[in-house]
């Protein structure tokens, strides 16, 4: 019986954004004994989470984009205000009195 190399996958679906899997290869350790060959497999472990994490970072981010951009479009055209987000952010926990019109 063959074995298959060891992967590290995420996968990402949505019922509004496209799905994603993104998959990393992972080496077996070769000597599953020694305290060294735990080692360096754990480290490279690590690496490859850190490496899977930033990439699922990065398309999360992408699909929130996709997000803002659709639903301002929806609001814009059904004339509703649209909310600025990096302003909300800016003053968090901050009364803020309502601007006139």
């Amino acid at each position: 019986m063959a074995s298959s190399q060891p992967t590290l996958s995420a996968t990402y679906t949505s019922p509004a954004n496209a799905p994603f899997t993104i998959s990393l290869p992972l080496s077996a350790p070769a000597d599953s004994t020694t305290v060294e060959s735990k080692a360096k497999y754990l480290s490279e472990l690590r690496q490859s989470v850190t490496s899977l994490q930033g990439q699922v970072n990065r398309e999360l981010t992408a699909r929130m984009e996709e997000d803002k951009a659709r639903e301002s479009s929806l609001a814009a055209a059904n004339g509703k205000k649209i909310v600025d987000d990096e302003k909300e952010e800016e003053n968090y926990g901050e009364e803020m009195q309502e601007e006139e019109d």
